[in-house]
């Protein structure tokens, strides 16, 4: 992964190529953009270049990090138990899945990790097990004499025992260490460790830099790409996922349609209660990562419904495929009235669920909250 792998991002791969011909690279830096927008395929570009500008045989060097093997690059990122490994579960348990994962899709999300390791009904998490191994590999001298370098993807995701064990790394990192860390949502990371590194933003991948990878790429017509990468909305992940067939979403849309038409039917009608509850016992079966991201899915739908219904037809770009369902009629249901408690409701509703809490109540208590929010007038 070289940085004319990386879809847009000029000014980014500009400004980080300009750190390393100066040999000013920043010790700790953080990459945040929404999933899809290239952060860690970025990162690992930027890892690379970095130790091919060290290396005496550059040849060698390339070699290594082609294979993802160069011994001065290590990774992090949420690990959970599985039948291969039943306890203290850290990085180096799954690095051969881990590069087969990156060499399939370097832009995919955290809940493809899981389905890729086939866990997806656990919560992933990077550890203090993790934050000691990554002490432990970082205070030692690097193998080829150049920098060493740890990737620590989605590190939102660290625990507090792990996030104060590092902070001290983060503050005086050995020798020619460099730490890049890499996430979705800079809030959920404490502020120690934010206000010691340098934040670098990553815009979504703009719809004509997807058009014109998805011709490149995968051969498709300049029609087809164009609607693939409206429906993008700015993610190459999508993106992949709407031209192979294999995106979660329409099983979401079933999810969420089912229960838009029980809430309709609610209104004086207490025998659809029965009908919500098979609907929240049905969605509880599947794993927590999926439940959560079902719910940021109906965050979306709603969101879309919204702009639909102020006219903003432009930024609109979710598409339904289930019949005698039409997203025109439904949005005058979504309003200035019910939309900002309709997000606290289902926001709620993911912290629940992150800590653990009972996924068939929690689901059972937003279908009741948003049936009723669903008929509250503008």
């Amino acid at each position: 992964m070289y940085f004319n792998d990386i879809i847009g991002l000029e000014n980014i791969k500009s400004y980080l190529q300009k750190t390393i011909d100066e040999a000013r690279i920043p010790h700790a830096q953080l990459f945040v953009g929404k999933e899809g927008s290239g952060t860690l395929a970025t990162a690992i570009a930027y890892a690379q270049q970095i130790l091919i500008n060290d290396a005496k045989d550059k040849d060698a060097c390339k070699l290594k990090c082609d294979k993802l093997t160069h011994p001065d690059l290590h990774f992090a990122f949420p690990v959970v138990t599985t039948d291969k490994v039943k306890r203290s579960p850290t990085s180096d348990s799954f690095l051969p899945e881990w590069r087969n994962f990156i060499f399939k899709n370097p832009y995919a999300n955290l809940f493809d990790w899981f389905q890729f390791l086939e866990v997806e009904n656990k919560q992933g998490q990077i550890g203090k097990d993790e934050a000691i191994l990554i002490s432990k590999k970082l205070v030692l001298k690097s193998f080829e004499g150049g920098h060493k370098i740890m990737l620590i993807w989605m590190a939102e995701k660290m625990n507090n025992a792990a996030a104060n064990k590092l902070l001290k790394l983060i503050e005086e990192p050995p020798n020619k260490t460099i730490l890049l860390l890499i996430a979705v949502d800079e809030e959920q990371i404490i502020k120690t460790i934010l206000s010691r590194c340098q934040v670098l933003h990553f815009p979504k991948v703009s719809e004509e830099n997807i058009i014109k990878n998805l011709i490149s790429k995968e051969n498709l017509s300049k029609n087809v790409a164009q609607k693939i990468a409206h429906q993008a909305n700015g993610n190459w992940n999508r993106a992949l996922h709407l031209v192979h067939h294999d995106s979660s979403d329409n099983k979401f849309e079933t999810w969420f349609i089912i229960w838009i038409r029980a809430a309709f039917r609610a209104k004086g009608n207490a025998s659809v209660i029965e009908s919500l509850i098979n609907w929240s016992n049905e969605i509880a079966k599947s794993g927590r990562e999926t439940q959560k991201q079902f719910l940021q899915y109906c965050l979306h739908f709603f969101r879309q419904a919204m702009l639909l219904n102020y006219k903003a037809d432009k930024l609109v770009y979710l598409e339904t495929t289930t019949p005698k369902f039409d997203l025109k009629k439904f949005a005058p249901f979504v309003h200035s009235g019910n939309i900002e408690a309709i997000n606290d409701t289902l926001n709620e509703a993911i912290y629940h669920i992150e800590r653990n809490g009972n996924a068939k109540i929690i689901l059972l208590d937003i279908s009741m909250k948003l049936t009723r929010l669903l008929h509250t007038k503008e």
